[in-house]
């Protein structure tokens, strides 16, 4: 199997996940029905975003979690079996030098693959063993899939070390199936792994309601509190409630830590809050630029940014953008609810204004 072809083969069951504070990288394992990723990505959360080429963006539940090995396990948000099949390699089969790829979203960069050798195959760390690679692992590929040249997963991308120089560590495929043959027996039910002796424990199963029923140990069972996910609050609340006055899912719309992303009609807007400038930026990105009569087009632009109030157009690159920006003590919930809803509006209505009027180009969608 080529390189492009083993690319082809795991990104359709690559999955990017969001939640309010961070984002990151899962895979589908069809086999099992469930999407895996790290702890770390979802920690702290009871459901999160995820979205793939195949669906836009659904809620889905987490089922599993292992503090230790930093492993979590998601419910699929519907049907996905029909999604590529992909295989756990034989983590004993590997040697230094062999080459793979980590597949994943980072930075938010949909489907970014970057390819390396093992630079050790059985480096430890804590107690366990990680594949450590020279594939360049960033920020959002926590989660991701380590594939060999046949495809196969032989690690879940975890962790790097900072400042140095493409090294990056994954999970071997052994302890995920370890994981995964633990788990499966109580499917869809919420478990965890007890950090001290890595005994599965259920709701039904807790020694008093507390404790792990083999070594003793405190454990802290999510899903006995009921939402234990720390409430958002302050002007990422506030942005929130208007979202959803507006019809629009607070939780479907978080792209990461303060920032959103909707859609209404043709256009996409972007939210974003920087609490160290404290302004909040909508970016509505409409089309692109038209193969001829630009000039037309530009003075048409320059024309309404002198008309519009609170708004304006510009270029990125070859996309139209207009954006509007609001003092973040001036975000009141009905100021807010009026400027989303104006935004929203002008967005849709410019969207198709200049891709009629002045053959501006639809925007490619991201996949």
């Amino acid at each position: 199997m080529t390189i492009q072809e083993t690319i082809e083969k795991n990104q359709n069951s690559v999955v990017q996940i969001a939640t309010k504070t961070s984002t990151g990288t899962g895979f589908y394992l069809r086999d099992y029905d469930i999407i895996v990723t790290n702890h770390h990505v979802i920690k702290d959360h009871t459901r999160v975003t995820v979205k793939a080429k195949t669906f836009s963006k659904k809620l889905a539940d987490v089922i599993f979690y292992d503090e230790r090995f930093d492993l979590a396990f998601l419910l699929p948000p519907g049907d996905m079996k029909d999604l590529p099949n992909l295989q756990l390699g034989d983590y004993a089969k590997l040697k230094d030098g062999d080459t793979v790829l980590a597949i994943g979203h980072p930075y938010g960069l949909n489907y970014t693959a970057t390819q390396g050798v093992i630079s050790r195959v059985d480096r430890v760390q804590n107690g366990i063993k990680y594949i450590q690679v020279d594939a360049a692992i960033n920020p959002g590929n926590s989660g991701g899939p380590l594939v060999n040249i046949a495809g196969e997963v032989v690690g879940v991308n975890t962790f790097i070390i900072k400042g140095g120089d493409n090294l990056g560590f994954a999970l071997p495929s052994m302890y995920l199936k370890e994981a995964l043959e633990q788990y499966m027996p109580h499917r869809g039910e919420f478990a965890m792994r007890c950090p001290s002796c890595a005994t599965l424990v259920t709701a039904a199963t807790l020694d008093a309601g507390k404790y792990c029923p083999n070594c003793g140990t405190k454990i802290e069972f999510p899903k006995l509190v009921a939402q234990q996910e720390a409430p958002i609050s302050g002007i990422a609340k506030t942005i929130e409630d208007v979202l959803e006055k507006l019809g629009h899912d607070r939780e479907l719309a978080r792209e990461g830590q303060n920032r959103w992303e909707v859609e209404e009609g043709s256009a996409k807007i972007k939210i974003s809050y920087n609490p160290e400038n404290f302004f909040i930026v909508s970016d509505a990105y409409l089309c692109k630029l038209p193969k001829a009569g630009i000039k037309e087009l530009y003075m048409y632009l320059l024309k309404e940014n002198y008309n519009l109030r609170g708004k304006l157009f510009s270029l990125q690159g070859e996309n139209i953008v207009m954006s509007s920006l609001i003092y973040d003590l001036d975000l009141t919930p009905e100021a807010g609810e009026s400027l989303f809803r104006e935004l929203f509006k002008k967005a849709d209505y410019y969207d198709t204004l200049l891709m009629r009027d002045y053959n501006c180009l639809p925007i490619l969608k991201e996949l």
